[in-house]
């Protein structure tokens, strides 16, 4: 299946009817993640449900149903730094806000990395170049 580049958020959810309509409950995170904002109107798509062996890929910590993260380690990326973290590390996000964090870098800064470390939650990237 192809996945338009142009995607915000990935999420598996319940159809529930509500009277005359059904409704399709967004996950808080998505919110909180800043990938989508109340209020403002989204293309949806539907996929049916993947089988045991499709939601599950290897991805660590990955429980079914859930997306897996958008990057793979040995992955490189161009990425642009959005925050500090709490360690000084650099903060990237990517698709669905999934963050990366890559070290030796500054607020504002365009990076050529390689991911080395993929969590479902979270990357490690390393710089690869100076800033772009």
């Amino acid at each position: 299946m192809e996945i338009s580049s142009e995607l915000l958020c990935l999420f598996s959810a319940d159809i529930s009817a509500e009277g005359d309509r059904y409704v399709v409950e967004l996950p808080r995170r998505e919110i909180e993640a800043g990938s989508v904002e109340p209020g403002e109107s989204y293309r949806v798509a539907l996929v049916a449900p993947a089988s045991e062996d499709e939601s599950t890929n290897g991805t660590e910590g990955g429980a079914p149903g859930e997306p897996q993260p958008p990057v793979e380690p040995g992955e490189i990326r161009y990425v642009e730094i959005e925050d500090i973290g709490k360690q000084g590390d650099g903060i990237a996000r990517v698709e669905r806000g999934y963050v990366i964090i890559v070290p030796d870098t500054e607020i504002g800064e365009r990076v050529k990395i390689e991911v080395t470390e993929v969590k479902s939650n979270f990357a490690v990237g390393e710089p690869l170049s100076e800033t772009i």
